[in-house]
């Protein structure tokens, strides 16, 4: 399949909207539906990636200061799926009592979430799998949680570095985590917000993980 044909529902993702957002677990939506969350650290491009996903500048929260998205933001892409996006963790200028009610509501939430049915996890193509990224994911690995893997920033490398990097992680996966790493469990790819790198490819994990079979 030719990875630069989007998504057949584009659209759907397009039409995302906020839901609500949550500071705890009892402010969550119903627990029904599908959802996929994204996590990773505050300096990843999380919410740029959202917002390329949905083709919308403003959906999910930017900052040029890492660490300001502190809640659970959830965003409806209909009545039973939803993008879901996770606190920022690692950044060391964040108090040590933030760091940790963030750790302890993110892994609540990870751990008790019945319509969760995958994890994008990003990290910055230039300084992938830190301590807290392997943290998530062997939790990711014990509990069989689908992850995707997003090398964000894919365009501040040239194009053979960048592949170098992928190569280099997938690798590193595979003997960290298992020897036989089910590729549909963990996979790994570049993303590119500012150019769309990656994101055809996004939108199909996306897809799966949602089992959309809407029409429109």
């Amino acid at each position: 399949m030719n990875a630069n044909i989007p998504s057949p529902h584009q659209g759907r993702y397009r039409a995302a909207r906020f839901q609500t957002s949550a500071a705890k677990l009892s402010q969550l939506p119903p627990d029904e539906g599908r959802e996929v969350a994204f996590a990773g650290r505050s300096n990843a491009g999380k919410s740029s990636a959202i917002n390329r996903l949905t083709g919308q500048k403003a959906l999910a929260r930017t900052s040029k200061t890492p660490g300001r998205t502190q809640l659970i933001n959830f965003f409806q892409l209909d009545d039973d799926h939803r993008l879901v996006d996770l606190p920022g963790y690692g950044y060391a200028k964040v108090s040590v009592e933030i760091k940790r009610r963030w750790q302890q509501t993110m892994e609540q939430y990870l751990s008790e979430r019945q319509s969760l049915q995958g994890l994008v996890l990003l990290m910055d193509v230039r300084h992938p799998l830190k301590d807290v990224d392997w943290q998530l994911l062997n939790w990711c690995r014990e509990v069989g949680m689908p992850t995707l893997v997003l090398l964000t920033k894919a365009d501040k490398l040239k194009r053979g570095a960048a592949q170098n990097t992928l190569l280099a992680v997938r690798r590193e996966l595979m003997q960290q985590l298992s020897a036989e790493v089910d590729q549909n469990l963990t996979q790994v790819q570049l993303f590119s917000s500012l150019k769309g790198t990656g994101l055809a490819d996004l939108q199909r994990v996306l897809d799966g993980w949602l089992a959309v079979d809407l029409a429109g």
